[in-house]
């Protein structure tokens, strides 16, 4: 079977939205799900949008790099919203500015610096490590609001929140965290609140997430095993 036919996409992407109307939730706003094409290759851009996805989420700068001729071929009318969701050097920004429509990482101030060089005025999301993980990207939950000053004084839209669930823990093990950034998203009087992937996507929709961010559930295993850094986020 082909994963990457734009008729399976679909197929799929309907799927998951069926599984995000069936979630009991307080909240009535519409759930955006974020295409995450990490690792496949540029061909699946053309699926995910002929299937009618909206929104591209990328991991890694030299695989976004690399998809840039299939992005821009789509044209302004068709071509989706591109958001950055991995872990992001400083160094990277100038090469991906211009590209990225909004970058959903922010974890400190001198990324936050960079961008709004490079890219005045942009998008951006506060990465929060909700689970005091390590190995995780993310300002701790204390250091949002100062983060957040800082971007908007930078010139920087923040639009919202992204955390990532534990590792390796039952998907309801997400929730506390999840709702720690759900709150902060509330007192904040945000719009985004990014969370949930293909495994916990019910329980962050639950815990009131506006933007969930699939992969495998969309395009299948990936072809190849991801080597680069990351949190996993798709």
């Amino acid at each position: 079977m082909n994963h990457h036919s734009a008729d399976e996409v679909a197929r799929r992407l309907a799927s998951i939205r069926r599984r995000i109307d069936a979630v009991e939730r307080p909240w009535t706003h519409q759930v955006e799900i974020t295409a995450v094409t990490k690792a496949f290759d540029p061909s699946v851009i053309d699926a995910a949008v002929e299937a009618g996805c909206t929104v591209i989420g990328e991991n890694y700068a030299q695989d976004l790099l690399s998809k840039r001729p299939t992005i821009e071929r789509l044209g302004p009318h068709r071509r989706p919203r591109i958001d950055f969701i991995g872990h992001l050097q400083s160094n990277k920004v100038r090469q991906l500015a211009g590209l990225v429509d909004r970058w959903c990482t922010i974890d400190r101030s001198s990324l936050a610096k960079e961008i709004a060089k490079r890219a005045p005025g942009a998008e951006v999301l506060i990465q929060v490590n909700a689970t005091g993980e390590e190995n995780k990207g993310g300002c701790r939950p204390d250091d949002v609001v100062e983060l957040r000053e800082r971007c908007t004084d930078l010139g920087l839209t923040v639009a919202g929140l992204l955390t990532i669930g534990p590792t390796g823990l039952p998907a309801e093990d997400a929730a506390p965290g999840f709702c720690i950034v759900r709150s902060i998203v509330d007192d904040l009087g945000l719009a985004v609140c990014s969370m949930g992937m293909s495994a916990d996507l019910d329980v962050a929709v639950a815990c009131g997430s506006t933007n969930v961010r699939i992969g495998s559930s969309l395009f299948g295993a990936r072809p190849v095993p991801v080597h680069q850094e990351g949190d996993g986020r798709g």
